[in-house]
């Protein structure tokens, strides 16, 4: 995004020509060509908004590092002029009264908003066994590094919009791994943030409890400058209300001297299994951090958790109240209406069933009722297995952070609400697959794991775009020149 930034101000691109140049790759590559289907809807304004972008750029004054550039977001956050549907057929005329805190806050930057990233449906919280991507209405996301492994829910296609470059940043959501996952299945980096760094108002949810919007991009710079963007306080979102790092530019924590004087705690049983790939790649990983100064300590951890309903509760509080927020002539009223519609077009919407709507539908949320005491039950459990947990561990052993591989961390920081990020560490010799190294820091500790992140990708520089990890999608595509090897 820096060097994006500096042509833009020089003159020798415009918001202009590299908005359309995205577009163009858009149209090569995601219905064409590999066929990725990563994006599933571009904002009709798009090239107005870059022309907008080039006039401001013109102006005299600071500007915003995101003036001009083109932003995607996943397809449950709302965009004013363009349907929210989660990947619902049920919401494919579903149209917000207005943009989400955390777009109008990116449009206040001067981000061009270039359209909307395809999803697991739902946010893969329609029903259980819906493969990672999928959705009744935006169909299946491929991965663009191997088209065979699943590019992960559900902020698939802002994974792989990221990984491909279908736009300089995406934006994904997560509730438990759905910007970690993505970002480990895609090569890319991922932040989630702690819950309550950004508002989620204006945002199909889950559970409030765990949800949280966030950035996966191709650099560890660009994610900071995405993060800082998404920073905010909402008063419509009670979460953001203890937010201390309001106005925080997380660009400024860049560092290639962060590690130095870390204790990072290495969780036993998340190590992969010695003798496989994974293995190598994870001890070179240590070294590099070893190298980079920081002392790593072996910790015991429980990750596991017990069963909740937190999710299943949630899911039709939260989903009830977002969609009475919406404009009269939405289509859709309620959970209820969903698994209505749902069912009178079993044929569209239904390929996998929808479970843990059902589910969700049935409990009852009265003050008094079981399901109720159940919910408070198992949220303080939650914690308990999560938060309570990693603060022990962390202040027992004086820890600035742990270390996972791949999205070990997503479950147990989900449940805390504590931020992670996820790092590029390599590639499998036997297939090219992608492994990870994850941070894991306890609440607004994201300066903190920004600068790790940052000073280990810097140190390291192992991310390579999936037309070098698997060029053979590629080759017959505006990308290459084609030969006569290529069908016409």
């Amino acid at each position: 995004m820096a060097q994006l930034d500096g042509l833009l101000s020089s003159g020798k691109i415009s918001s202009t020509k590299l908005t359309k140049a995205y577009l163009e790759r858009i149209q090569a590559l995601n219905s064409r060509g590999p066929a990725l289907n990563a994006v599933r809807s571009i904002n009709p304004d798009a090239m107005k908004e870059a022309a907008a972008a080039d006039k401001a750029r013109r102006g005299k004054g600071p500007h915003s590092p995101l003036l001009g550039i083109p932003v995607m977001v996943k397809d449950n956050i709302d965009v004013a002029g363009m349907p929210t549907t989660a990947g619902s057929v049920a919401l494919a005329d579903s149209y917000p009264a207005k943009d989400a805190p955390i777009v109008a806050q990116f449009r206040k930057a001067g981000a061009v908003i270039i359209g909307k990233a395809n999803l697991t449906e739902f946010a893969n919280y329609l029903t259980s066994g819906m493969p990672g991507g999928y959705s009744s209405l935006g169909g299946q996301v491929l991965n663009a590094s191997d088209t065979s492994q699943t590019p992960s829910g559900s902020s698939a296609g802002s994974g792989v919009a990221a990984s491909i470059g279908f736009a300089t940043v995406t934006v994904g959501t997560e509730t438990s791994g759905s910007i970690l996952s993505p970002a480990y299945a895609s090569s890319v980096v991922g932040i989630k943030p702690t819950v309550g760094l950004a508002s989620r108002t204006g945002i199909v949810p889950i559970a409030a409890s765990q949800d949280t919007a966030g950035p996966l991009t191709r650099t560890v710079a660009d994610a900071a400058a995405t993060l800082t963007a998404l920073d905010g306080r909402d008063p419509a979102d009670p979460a953001t209300a203890a937010n201390p790092l309001v106005g925080h530019d997380f660009s400024r924590d860049l560092s290639t001297t962060a590690l130095r004087g870390a204790r990072i705690g290495v969780v036993a049983g998340q190590i992969p299994a010695a003798g496989t790939d994974n293995r190598a790649l994870w001890d070179a990983a240590v070294t590099a951090l070893k190298a980079q100064g920081a002392t790593l300590v072996d910790v015991t951890l429980d990750t596991s958790g017990r069963p909740s309903t937190v999710l299943s509760y949630e899911f039709k509080r939260d989903l009830n109240a977002y969609l009475a927020r919406l404009p009269k002539k939405a289509p859709m009223k309620s959970l209820a209406d969903i698994i209505a519609y749902n069912n009178a077009h079993a044929g569209a919407a239904l390929k996998f069933g929808q479970v843990n709507a059902l589910n969700s539908e049935a409990k009852d949320l009265g003050a008094d009722s079981a399901d109720t005491a159940a919910y408070k039950t198992s949220r303080a459990q939650d914690l308990a297995d999560s938060k309570d947990r990693i603060d022990a561990v962390m202040k027992d052993d004086n820890l600035t952070a742990l270390l996972f591989a791949n999205s070990g961390s997503a479950g147990i920081g989900a449940k805390a609400g504590y931020p992670s990020i996820s790092v590029p560490a390599g590639y499998q010799a036997a297939n090219r697959r992608p492994f990870s190294i994850s941070f894991l820091g306890q609440a607004w500790s994201e300066p903190t794991l920004v600068g790790y992140a940052h000073d280990y990708e810097q140190a390291t520089k192992l991310r390579r775009p999936p037309t070098v990890i698997n060029p053979a999608p590629y080759r017959c595509t505006s990308l290459t020149s084609l030969g006569d090897s290529c069908a016409p």
